[in-house]
């Protein structure tokens, strides 16, 4: 990974074989990001996607192994018990042109990807919704 710093934002590439949420989080370590939006494009032949069953309160994964244009990674930083907290969701483009998304749980880089990460200003925290979601979700 490699990375330069533009006012609030942070121009990032992610090289050949290094894994997005990883590099991400080493990023937001090294640099103290606490919030934060991202996105990004790129090429993998590895990702881990999701879709999350509320009514159930269980992941539903799905792993794919092959080449891929990523066509769209969006998502957010935050903080949870004061530790870096990722959230992503990505779209993948098959060799047949199917696109196929949603959470991203791993995303292994093929040739590169190239992302921007924008700060703000402050931390966001999160914390379970035991209740109605079981999701981790923004605490004001």
């Amino acid at each position: 990974m490699e990375y330069r710093k533009f006012d609030d934002t942070f121009v990032v590439r992610i090289n050949r074989g290094e894994e997005v949420i990883e590099k991400l989080t080493e990023l937001c370590k090294k640099e103290g990001i606490k919030a934060a939006s991202v996105e990004a494009i790129g090429a993998s032949d590895h990702v881990v996607i999701g879709l999350y069953d509320v009514a159930k309160r269980e992941y539903h994964r799905n792993t794919i192994d092959e080449p891929m244009e990523i066509t769209s990674l969006l998502g957010n930083v935050s903080t949870k018990n004061g530790e870096t907290y990722i959230h992503l969701h990505i779209n993948v483009c098959k060799e047949d042109m199917t696109v196929l998304g949603g959470h991203l749980n791993e995303c292994r880089i093929s040739a590169t990807c190239e992302m921007f990460v924008k700060t703000v200003k402050g931390t966001i925290e999160r914390k379970l919704d035991e209740k109605e979601t079981g999701l981790n979700l923004f605490e004001f």
